[in-house]
């Protein structure tokens, strides 16, 4: 299992103010699915509305997923908020930035859900897909 630190950040609702994080993501055996947190994510391959570059598979809810910046510089110049740091990842994060602490006023520590949810993830996607399979059906019978 391939995992990368990343700065998530949640855009649906609150466009360059919504919550973020540094932490730990894992991927899929294809690579299509990131998990952080106890959720799947999958890219919007441009499509995004609300300024995300991924959604989260079972609410929808779009987010900003991208490598960490070296000069600390993740969220966008005109955002705001504090910035969560998983604390498993801290000194691996602090040695990417070049720093021996975090700055206080504009991060704070924070754990996550560290289980990776594929097996509630693909059983979500499959009910979905055979959702939808079902009314393609129903119209095609209407018609």
């Amino acid at each position: 299992m391939r995992t990368e630190l990343k700065y998530i950040e949640l855009k649906s609702g609150f466009s360059d103010n919504g919550t973020a994080w540094i932490g730990l993501v894992s991927f899929s055996k294809s690579g299509k699915t990131v998990y952080f947190d106890g959720k799947g994510f999958q890219s919007l391959n441009g499509t995004g509305v609300s300024g995300g570059n991924y959604y989260e598979i079972e609410s929808g809810n779009e987010y900003w997923i991208s490598g960490v910046k070296k000069n600390m510089s993740d969220r966008h110049k005109f955002g705001g908020g504090k910035i969560f740091v998983e604390k498993r990842i801290l000194s691996d994060y602090l040695q990417i930035v070049g720093k021996s602490e975090l700055p206080k006023a504009d991060y704070e520590l924070t754990e996550v859900e560290t289980e990776k949810p594929t097996e509630r993830i693909n059983e979500y996607i499959a009910r979905i897909k055979s959702e939808e399979q079902i009314f393609i059906n129903k119209v095609f019978i209407f018609f």
